[in-house]
């Protein structure tokens, strides 16, 4: 045996990263550390994201929009190396990994996977810059888990189309320059790439969250939005155009749900060590180590679960079952760890000078958007058994 234990490491995953890994890594965390820590819990209590357009172009500058993607502007990142930018960000706070998730692998995905010639390269590199926020209008007020459903539409009118109907808890919607929006029309459903400033189109902002609470949540409303024919996606039609997209989102949340757990733990295991009572540090007794031990194992178990999923991916092999194992893990574990956590801060837990409770409430919607805990038991019920339960 050589080196000390690291207890912020404890399995000694780092040795599982390249160099290269490690220094995207921290460069996502340094950033962090410097222009999110220092507010996001003013930002949470206040209920806004006052400088979301100027953090989204340092985020461009240091590579993190659409890192995954290749060319374009893009910095054509590892899917292991998204993954580990994913953690750093949620550690920070959900609603900032949710900035990134829904442009890079929500909007810029949608354009780069499905897009023609010119829709890449009219807005990739703009939103690889952070210069143009999107948004991905999926999400309609009655139909969240069952999406083919949906009853926002696209009618032709001679050569344009003309989309009417309503989207709902749709991320970074009312600061979007750009949103993907999937509606039914005669051939199925399709993709269009809505200019936000086109007539018919407005997105006001949804307000009293308790949950991601530092992040633009909306409703998109389109009321016979015309487009050109050169809006819609031309290489896909039917559901596999957005679900490929949410695919991608989920494998981030696969990541990202972990770095608020490590939040969480080590606000807890850093509380241990300093809050005395009976003349002693919490850390020292047994029920605290017990619930050190279980956080930590369960974080690091969800890792190496992730780094897994990271390795397939790059390798081109990951499956969305696969991918629905992770999710469902991540997130059901994190919010675990953060009502451990919580309960070791004991009434400190609730103050907003501990990151616990904000990342505990964001947790709950991280919980559900991307598919609902119930859906990932689903696909993975299908996937043992070959039996479709969803109806």
């Amino acid at each position: 045996m050589s080196g000390a234990f690291d207890p912020r490491d404890p399995l000694g995953i780092d040795d599982l990263l390249s160099p290269e890994d490690l220094a995207i890594r921290d460069t996502v965390r340094a950033w962090c550390a410097e222009r999110v820590l220092p507010h996001v819990g003013e930002w949470f209590e206040a209920g806004e994201l006052p400088t979301v357009r100027e953090l989204a172009r340092e985020l461009g500058r240091i590579g993190a929009l659409g890192m995954h993607l290749e060319g374009y502007g893009c910095a054509g990142a590892s899917a292991v190396q998204y993954g580990l930018a994913c953690v750093e960000l949620e550690a920070a706070d959900s609603g900032l990994r949710s900035l990134v998730s829904v442009q890079g692998s929500l909007a810029m995905y949608a354009i780069h996977r499905w897009g023609s010639a010119e829709q890449k390269e009219r807005w990739l590199p703009s939103m690889a810059a952070g210069e143009v926020i999107g948004c991905f209008g999926l999400t309609e007020p009655d139909h969240g888990s069952d999406p083919a459903s949906m009853r926002t539409s696209a009618k032709r009118d001679g050569t344009d189309w003309v989309l009417s109907g309503r989207k709902m808890w749709i991320t970074n919607g009312s600061v979007a320059g750009v949103a993907i929006v999937w509606a039914q029309t005669e051939d199925g459903v399709r993709g269009f790439v809505v200019p936000t400033d086109t007539p018919g189109f407005s997105a006001p902002e949804i307000k009293h969250k308790a949950s991601l609470r530092a992040s633009v949540t909306s409703e998109l409303v389109l009321d016979a939005v015309r487009l050109p024919a050169e809006a819609a996606l031309p290489e896909v039609v039917g559901l596999r155009g957005p679900l490929s997209c949410l695919n991608q989102a989920r494998y981030g949340i696969v990541w990202g749900a972990l770095g608020a757990a490590r939040s969480c733990l080590e606000a807890a295991r850093g509380y241990s060590l300093t809050r005395e009572q009976f003349g002693r540090p919490i850390a020292g007794f047994q029920l605290t180590q017990a619930k050190l031990a279980d956080m930590s194992l369960e974080l690091h178990k969800g890792l190496l679960l992730a780094l897994h999923l990271g390795r397939r991916m790059d390798a081109g092999t990951l499956r969305p079952e696969q991918v629905s194992y992770g999710k469902l893990n991540s997130v059901r574990e994190a919010l675990a760890i953060a009502h451990t956590a919580r309960t070791v801060l004991g009434a400190n837990g609730i103050s907003y000078e501990y990151p616990v409770m904000r990342h505990a409430a964001n947790l709950e919607s991280v919980l559900t958007y991307e598919g609902t805990p119930e859906m990932h038991q689903l696909v993975i019920g299908k996937a043992l058994t070959g039996q479709d339960a969803f109806r």
